[in-house]
């Protein structure tokens, strides 16, 4: 290939994933960082496919939402810290919720352009371990203090620290932009769609009797690795039922008539961590790997959210999905009726709906709902931000390995400030 020729692109296909079971926020894994987590998803990955060799992987990109200053170069003190080859490069990146399918994308890039043969994506998140800024009137007196060119002066600006100045910045769960809550917003987005609470318990309990169902079965049992004494998502509630759902209270909208968003049809905080390994076709070949499905496109889409949802409009903090999906398939000259299966990120049963409502009105088939996240979703899983992505690709390559024939799934993530991941996986 002479060097003003386009490069040859390749098909990216995926090979499994590996995950730690989710759990709530402030439960089993209170103590255990991000490093620790993700460290523990790839040792898995490394042990199922026997990638301890040297060389075995050609590079690792992983990300967190809520990162430690120690959370530094996390991809790459996750590698060092694993089984995997300590040679292997390795690099993060972030996208909010997007985060863990962003990640696979990078990966997929490069191994399209056969800059790489393989690679390992993924992410992790501790809601419970979240980072404790230094309040910021203290932080001020103290880099005056360090600036300081004598020990008078620094006596002087130490001097100046109050008690008030001791209470930290702890994390809040809203956009800088608006001061709303990741759940306030999709309230507005559930009172503009007309989204009914009904119709959201009815999500949540299908996400949780649906996942129930998968395990019981032993869907994951290479899916997930036991960590710290769990076996299974902590989250989950196999009993869920539509009319227990209904007793609770609801928790977000309510400053507007007849609230529907509970803490039962929203998703909790979470800790957890997932990877997926990725490679060319001659790679898994050569390795006798078969592939579970292979990536075939994404897209990427971005909403104005601050003066769409906030001022009332359609364009909600959660719904750039609504853009990038029929932008997909418009590129690909496919619609919703080609794909069997349809996995959307439960962030909030009201947005799962809302969108499914958003795709209808820019012209696409409704889905049906028996090809909806029929191994379960975020509602029962848990959330944690940056795995979320991860998670959801090797399950969907899974699913679509155990049907007979060809299959095509469809990815939908939405992330906060407006974003939204979408992808394709198919089997041919």
């Amino acid at each position: 290939m002479s060097p003003l020729e386009p490069p040859r692109t390749r098909r990216v296909a995926v090979i499994g994933g590996t995950r730690v079971p989710f759990a709530r926020s402030d439960g089993p894994y209170a103590t255990a960082g991000n490093q620790e987590m993700l460290t523990a998803a790839l040792n898995g990955l490394v042990e199922r496919y026997g990638l301890d060799g040297p060389g075995a992987v050609g590079e690792f990109v992983a990300g967190a939402v809520l990162k430690h200053s120690r959370d530094f170069n996390l991809a790459r003190e996750t590698v060092l810290g694993s089984k995997l080859d300590p040679r292997t490069p390795a690099y993060d990146i972030q996208q909010a919720c997007g985060t863990g399918l962003q990640a696979v994308i990078a990966a997929a890039n490069k191994i399209t352009l056969g800059q790489t043969e393989s690679a390992i994506a993924g992410g992790a998140d501790t809601a419970s371990d979240a980072p404790l800024g230094v309040n910021d009137r203290l932080r001020r007196i103290l880099l005056e203090a360090r600036r300081a060119k004598s020990a008078g002066a620094r006596l002087r600006a130490l001097a100046k620290i109050r008690p008030s100045h001791l209470v930290p910045d702890i994390p809040r769960n809203a956009e800088p932009r608006t001061g709303l809550s990741m759940g306030e917003h999709a309230a507005v987005t559930a009172r503009a769609s007309g989204v009914t609470r009904r119709e959201q318990d009815e999500l949540a309990a299908t996400s949780h009797q649906r996942l129930a169902a998968a395990y019981e079965r032993g869907f994951f049992d290479d899916l997930v690795v036991p960590f710290r004494d769990l076996s299974r998502d902590r989250n989950l509630r196999p009993g869920s039922t539509v009319n227990e759902l209904a007793a609770l209270k609801p928790v977000f909208g309510l400053d507007g008539p007849e609230p529907t968003m509970t803490a039962g049809n929203s998703t909790p905080l979470t800790d957890g961590a997932a990877t997926v390994l990725l490679a060319s076709e001659e790679w898994a070949g050569a390795r006798g790997l078969e592939p579970l499905a292979h990536l075939t496109a994404y897209e990427t889409a971005a909403v104005d959210f601050v003066h769409g949802d906030v001022a009332g409009g359609e364009d909600g903090l959660l719904m750039a999905p609504a853009y990038a999906v029929p932008r997909m398939l418009e590129r690909t000259g496919l619609g919703i009726e080609d794909f069997d299966l349809v996995e959307i990120h439960e962030a909030f049963a009201s947005q799962v709906l809302a969108t499914l409502a958003a795709w209808e009105k820019r012209g696409l088939a409704p889905v049906d709902r028996a090809r909806l996240n029929v191994a379960g979703s975020s509602l029962a899983t848990g959330h944690p931000f940056a795995a979320t992505g991860a998670r959801i690709v090797a399950t969907l390559a899974k699913l679509l390995a155990e049907r007979e024939g060809p299959g095509r799934g469809l990815i939908s993530v939405c992330a906060a400030g407006g974003q939204g991941v979408t992808a394709i996986l198919e089997r041919p």
